[in-house]
């Protein structure tokens, strides 16, 4: 079954985020198959949304214990405002219409 996680953060530091998350993508890139995707909520302000998806939550898993996610997930902490929300999320369905 398809896992994902959503991280729900807020943060003024957009910028390094992304300095960050392109770095760990380049570190991880092919290793684990997954697909992230980035949002900014349009309602309130310096509210991002991370949307990490894998085939399994075992692969999530796998990833979460590498070094490199590791030290994504702690800058990730200082480059907020407050503590990011994270929501795991087994996929039912997924329709593409």
């Amino acid at each position: 079954m398809r896992f994902m996680q959503i991280i729900e953060f807020q943060t003024d530091r957009i910028d390094d985020f992304f300095a960050t998350f392109d770095a760990v993508i380049a570190k991880t890139e092919g290793s684990v198959p997954h697909r992230a995707l980035v949002q900014k909520d349009r309602n309130a302000a310096r509210t991002y949304l991370l949307t990490v998806e894998f085939e399994t939550h075992e692969l999530a898993l796998a990833n979460s214990s590498r070094p490199e996610v590791g030290e994504f997930a702690a800058s990730l902490f200082e480059m907020c405002d407050a503590p990011p929300t994270f929501r795991d999320l087994d996929v039912l369905r997924d329709e593409h219409v």
